[in-house]
């Protein structure tokens, strides 16, 4: 039969049983829940039922949370609501709780790996899509919907129909501007929105061995956008360096054990994928959206289709759509797409190393558009602080402000006006995820910087420090 994925090692431990159509239910390790997952506990109420392991549950307040203050006294009341929920059910059902004032505080995949609460080789589920942030440190992960969310809670199992597996392998060195962020684009136009949905994608090959910890997360929280099931990077020496010593990691002898366990989980030698698709890092370039959907991306240096030259009506319908919601013309240059608003933020670009890399960027520069710095937790924020990233920010013009999911989906009142146009380093640029109308551009945190100075989508290339520039 040949040797097992890391995929199938993860699976084949939490698979309990598997019923007559063939679905299997997996024991969770550990769940995240958000403010969402008041559409869950409802259910369980309806049903008089408990939390079956409130222990294994985490409760974290991060999609509603306001980032301009660290309390509810200005928000409207639907929002409040949704807040007070999540702090009614994990008290009534003692699931621990990261509300508002917790120092912890941040987006839950973002608090997860910081705390060390992220760990390969467990299954972990939130009632959240980008939940495959986690399989960035060998974790099965993915997201999970509110009736799902309600099994988890009452049973601490799921039932799920296994993926096949994909490896996205890539060797080579990234070019000086060139990041996970700009891979994940790149793989996602390549196969498309739908390209990767029923499988589960592993990431392989030197250019990903070269990543760091930080950069690994975007790439694996991204892999969603491409329809996958979860992504996932098995755990190497980089790694253990990263869990060690965080306060939900083992420690001492046991962290020396699990280390040993988590190592083995790498995919074998011979271990077979249903489908392979193979990069070249030099062939990646920084890479902008320029439509409504992560699969409508190019390299900055290239120019909006034309609807004209699409190889199937339905294929000409769909970008004249996307063309006429973004307010763009067939064969504009993408340099030549002026923006209105910045922002750095979300599960997928909101780390220090992320902040690091913008503030290079927009050091000593203005800001030629109003825009957001939204730290992916107070963690970050207090370290982005401590090294004076925020003064930076602050200089060139920016608002810095608490943790939080904020301009990403929008639920917390951060939004653009109708019509508006940002370059935004979040997962998503559906028809108006940042607000009704909106008009989204997703890229790396250093595009956005870049974009900001020019008040145009811009090539980071042209702007890097000479130390980096080749």
């Amino acid at each position: 039969m040949g040797g097992m994925t890391l995929f199938d090692k993860i699976w084949q431990t939490h698979e309990i049983c598997q019923n007559e159509e063939g679905q299997s239910l997996l024991w969770v390790d550990r769940h995240l829940a958000h403010e969402g997952s008041f559409h869950a506990f409802n259910k369980l109420a309806e049903r008089g039922l408990s939390v079956r392991h409130p222990e294994l549950t985490l409760g974290i307040a991060d999609h509603y949370v306001p980032t301009n203050a660290r309390n509810l006294i200005n928000v409207n009341a639907k929002t409040r609501n949704v807040i007070e929920q999540l702090i009614d059910n994990t008290r009534a059902h003692h699931v621990p709780l990261i509300g508002l004032d917790d120092p912890r505080q941040g987006i839950v995949h973002v608090v997860g790996p910081e705390l060390g609460l992220t760990q390969p080789g467990l299954l972990m589920v939130c009632g959240d899509s980008h939940t495959s942030t986690h399989g960035a440190l060998g974790a099965l992960a993915f997201g999970i919907g509110a009736s799902e969310v309600a099994h988890v809670l009452a049973t601490q199992t799921l039932w799920q129909s296994k993926p096949k597996c994909l490896r996205i392998h890539i060797d080579g060195e990234l070019a000086p501007g060139v990041s996970a962020k700009d891979i994940a684009l790149a793989w996602i136009a390549r196969l498309g929105a739908d390209g990767a949905r029923g499988y589960a994608i592993e990431y392989s090959g030197s250019t990903i061995a070269e990543l760091s910890i930080e950069a690994r997360l975007t790439l694996c929280n991204l892999s969603i956008e491409g329809g996958a099931r979860c992504g996932m990077i098995a755990a190497d020496e980089k790694t253990l360096d990263y869990i060690g010593g965080r306060p939900m990691a083992p420690q001492g002898k046991a962290f020396e054990q699990a280390s040993a366990y988590w190592l083995s989980l790498a995919s074998d030698a011979d271990a077979r994928f249903d489908l392979e698709l193979h990069l070249a890092a030099e062939d990646i370039a920084p890479t902008v959206t320029w439509g409504t959907s992560p699969e409508e991306a190019l390299p900055i240096t290239g120019k909006v289709p034309d609807p004209a030259q699409a190889q199937s009506a339905e294929a000409r319908k769909h970008l004249q759509d996307s063309l006429d919601y973004m307010g763009l013309t067939p064969g504009q240059a993408l340099t030549d797409i002026p923006i209105n608003r910045v922002f750095i933020g979300s599960c997928t670009n909101a780390r220090i190393e992320d902040l690091r890399t913008a503030a290079s960027i927009i050091k000593g520069h203005k800001s030629k558009v109003p825009g957001l710095i939204s730290p992916g937790s107070t963690e970050v924020k207090r370290q982005a602080e401590a090294e004076g990233l925020d003064q930076i920010f602050i200089e060139a013009g920016l608002e810095w402000r608490e943790s939080g999911c904020s301009m990403c989906v929008g639920m917390n009142g951060d939004q653009l006006q109708p019509g508006e146009r940002s370059a935004s380093s979040t997962n998503r640029n559906f028809k108006g995820r940042q607000g009704p109308g909106s008009r989204t551009h997703l890229m790396s945190p250093a595009m956005v910087a870049a974009a900001a100075i020019t008040g145009y989508l811009t090539d980071v290339r042209m702007l890097l420090p000479e130390e980096v520039t080749p």
